[in-house]
This record gives C-alpha cells, sequence and structure tokens, in this order.
C-alpha cells in the first residue's frame, strides 16, 4: 500500500501542572528523510533516545535517533523491511514487525549490537505491539476484525482477550493494565484491559477522527489531529481539551504520537511540508 512521506519531529514538551499550560519549544526533525515514511516513534525506556521505521532503498529499517549527539544510526539492514519498533524491558533488545519480501509479517526480538535477530511471536501475523513485562507482550493480531493478543514468553502460550481494536494499544503508566481503542461501535471509544483475565473497563471516548494515542507519566492521555494536540486526563476531564497547535511550525497531519518517560520530550509524526502547497492531508 502507498504511505504518506511522513516525517518525525522531537520536541521539548512543557508542561504547567497548576496552571495546565503545555508548550512545544526547541523542534528537531530526527527522521529528516525526504519524500518517503518515517513513523512510528518510540522512546528508549530510559528517555535517551528515539527508535523509529524509517525508509531507505525502498524499503524501512529500524533507526535509533540519540538525544545527546543528536544524531540518528541504522539498527536494521534486512532483506525484509521492519515497523513499530519498541525496547524490550530486557533492555539489550528491542522488538519489531518484520515484513518479509514473500509477505510473511512476523513480531522479532533484536539485540541492540545487531547480533543476529529471532522470531519472537510464530504464526501471528502482529501489525503492532506493547510489552507488559519482560514474559508478556501483548499484540495487534491481523485478523478479521482485529484481535488483541497476549502471548506469555515464559509459559508459551497465546490466547485473545478482546477483538475489532485499533492499531494504538499501550501500557497504563503505574499499572499492570493495557489501554486500546475499540471500533466496536461508530463512535471509538478507549479501554483499559487486564491481560490475566481480560477484564476491561471503558475510560473515555476517542477524539473524532484521530486513531493514536500516548500516555503521559501522570495519566493523561494526548491525542492529535490535523495540527492540533487535545488531553483527556480519566476521571478529571470530561472532555477533550485542545492545548497546543503546531500551526507556528508549519507542520500539519498529525498520525502518531509518543511521550518520554519522565514527560518532558515527544515526538509527533506529522506529514512532510511540501514547498510551495499547504501541509495537509498527501
Amino acid at each position: 500500500m502507498a504511505q504518506n512521506a511522513t516525517e518525525v519531529y522531537l520536541f521539548d514538551f512543557v508542561v504547567n501542572d497548576s496552571l495546565k499550560t503545555y508548550k512545544l519549544e526547541n523542534p528537531v526533525n530526527i527522521s529528516n528523510n525526504a519524500g518517503v515514511y518515517d513513523n512510528q516513534p518510540s522512546f528508549l525506556l530510559d528517555g535517551t533516545g528515539v527508535l523509529f521505521a524509517s525508509t531507505r532503498n525502498d524499503q524501512t529499517d529500524v533507526a535509533l535517533f540519540d538525544l545527546e549527539s543528536q544524531s540518528k544510526s541504522w539498527l536494521t539492514n534486512t532483506l525484509g523491511s521492519e515497523y513499530s519498533p519498541i525496547q524490550s524491558p530486557l533492555n539489550k533488545y528491542f522488538s519489531a514487525i518484520k515484513l518479509e519480501e514473500d509477505g510473511t509479517q512476523l513480531l522479532w526480538i533484536y539485540r541492540f549490537n545487531k547480533k543476529k535477530p529471532k522470531v519472537l511471536v510464530e504464526d501471528w501475523r502482529v501489525g503492532y505491539h506493547t510489552w507488559l513485562n519482560k514474559k508478556m507482550v501483548v499484540s495487534f493480531v491481523l485478523n478479521d476484525p482485529p484481535t488483541l493478543e497476549v502471548t506469555n514468553l515464559k509459559f508459551k502460550i497465546k490466547y485473545p482477550i478482546e477483538k475489532n481494536i485499533g492499531r494504538s494499544i499501550h501500557t497504563i503508566p503505574n499499572s499492570e493494565l493495557i489501554s486500546y481503542i475499540s471500533h466496536e461501535h461508530e463512535d471509538y471509544e478507549i479501554y483499559s484491559i487486564n491481560p490475566l483475565n481480560s477484564q476491561k473497563e471503558y475510560i473515555a471516548d476517542a477524539l473524532k477522527d484521530s486513531q493514536d494515542m500516548a500516555w503521559t507519566p501522570d495519566g493523561t492521555i494526548i491525542m492529535g489531529k490535523d495540527d492540533k494536540l487535545y488531553r483527556l486526563k480519566p476521571k478529571e476531564d470530561k472532555d477533550w481539551v485542545e492545548i497546543l497547535s503546531l500551526k507556528e511550525f508549519d507542520l500539519n497531519g498529525i498520525s502518531r504520537l509518543a511521550v518520554s518517560p519522565l514527560g518532558n520530550k515527544i515526538v509527533i509524526v506529522v506529514n512532510e511540508k511540501i514547498e510551495g502547497t499547504a501541509n495537509g492531508e498527501n
């Protein structure tokens, strides 16, 4: 499928809790890769870098942007394409979706030292994933409709816990729960779910016409649409509150985002700016 030309921007995320104000400062285009797809960012667990899928030589590989050196390096160079990289709780590893040239699509695990990777979850055609802990990974599996599936790596068992879900699945800060966006109804809804017993709880309606979300360390949900970011803190906010606009940076078309472990940085994926045209959907 054709993919939009996108770029990944890193910002300082300045939050004043008492005043409930937000600022974006010091934008850096960390992908800096014109005309192609760069997307699916995630922060390293210590916040020192950002993993993302980046295109080169007509395929996508995993790239790492180091915040201290302000430099980008490549972590994979396989015959297939890698997507959705996330650092594993095992620290020395990251996991990613690998799409082979023959169409096979599985979840793999890689070492940062570039030693030979291996398949992490067999049989399932995984689209997206998140780690619950060192022994459990939760995946968006490409069924019809897509399902939320748990893999217990220690006991080598797999089981489904939900169906008809969206692509944005995350661990909820300070909990043993996963959040997902349900597509069961016309208006999408955000739920929490316990991967051990499938107990779920409604959190809020998702931001209309938006598919991706991120959690801040204090349990606030951030979602984006067009050139704007919105906030909703469960049990405090009754509805989505607009907090920021990317207009001052001439950026638009927000698709994905991720917040750093300390909550002081945010990465936002936007449509690539095209000289001489409005920066909208393309």
